[in-house]
């Protein structure tokens, strides 16, 4: 598989190639806005001036060029380099909107077994000097696509709802990223709904935070513009005038180091349903 480093004289040395972080997007439950979520992360990071490429490692199932706007620009995709079909920057799609912003397509006609972890491992390497950032869009669930996706990570953004199924799931994918070593985990809460929430109706954003025990980056709430956003193929992240694309402005800027307190949300603070559901969670008898 070829990589991107230069070559000749002009080639970069180690010390002066950037480091790159690569951060896997990931679930335990599908559905949860994942690739929403990694589309507009990937956006609002190369506005604010950073080099990077938004992967879709859905292999067989590949909707990030949809939400992106860009998928009738693919022309190779991640299993086309990794079999040696075409070299890296042949697959990458540049953003035309957003300058510094790529997209590596998943193959679309083929299986998750397309892809090994070794070979993620060593595309996400390739990657690596080139880039400030490398946000991996996983399959949702546990099986091979997600342990595949996970391999070439340094951080994860595990991306949960305030729904029991949903956190019970990322409960699950929050022990295996700590299974496999991943230092860095954080956790995104995605469309919540403030009403429901104080209505008891919804568990809090704490209840989820309680039960999970992972560091929180960020809260989006239920937001009908990115619905819109969404079957437009423009992502929020392009335009700040929704709740939920200053939310994603805000986690890109906490991802960056920056110093953003977490929204001074009330109603999202407030305990939900986790005294009626506490039980149901393994945690506290296994991960943790």
């Amino acid at each position: 598989m070829s990589g991107m480093k230069k070559d000749g004289p002009s080639a970069e040395t180690e010390e002066s190639r950037m480091e790159t972080r690569v951060i896997v997007v990931t679930s335990g439950k599908g559905g949860v806005g994942k690739t929403t979520v990694t589309a507009n992360l990937s956006a609002r990071l190369a506005m604010e001036g950073n080099k990077v490429v938004a992967m879709d490692a859905d292999i067989g199932l590949r909707n990030l060029d949809v939400v992106m706007g860009l998928e009738n620009r693919i022309v190779y995709n991640m299993v086309d380099v990794i079999e040696g079909a075409c070299k890296l920057p042949q697959a990458l799609v540049r953003d035309k909107r957003v300058e510094n912003l790529y997209l590596l397509p998943a193959a679309q006609t083929r299986t998750k077994d397309a892809v090994t972890s070794d070979e993620m491992k060593s595309l996400c390497d390739s990657l690596r000097g080139e880039f400030d950032f490398v946000l991996v869009d996983s399959p949702a669930g546990i099986e091979s696509g997600f342990r595949n996706a996970s391999a070439g990570a340094d951080e994860a953004l595990v991306v949960a709802t305030p729904e029991v199924s949903s956190v019970r799931d990322a409960d699950r994918i929050i022990g295996l990223l700590e299974s496999f070593g991943k230092k860095s985990i954080n956790l995104i809460v995605n469309r919540v709904r403030p009403d429901m929430v104080r209505k008891g109706k919804m568990l809090g954003v704490s209840d989820v935070r309680e039960i999970l025990a992972v560091d929180l980056i960020g809260i989006i709430p239920e937001d009908e513009t990115v619905v819109v956003s969404t079957n437009r193929g423009e992502p929020l992240a392009l335009s700040n005038t929704s709740p939920a694309s200053r939310a994603f402005e805000k986690i890109a800027g906490r991802i960056l180091g920056k110093d953003i307190p977490l929204q001074d949300l009330d109603d999202l603070e407030e305990k939900g349903l986790l005294a009626n559901f506490i039980k149901l969670f393994g945690r506290r008898e296994g991960r943790g």
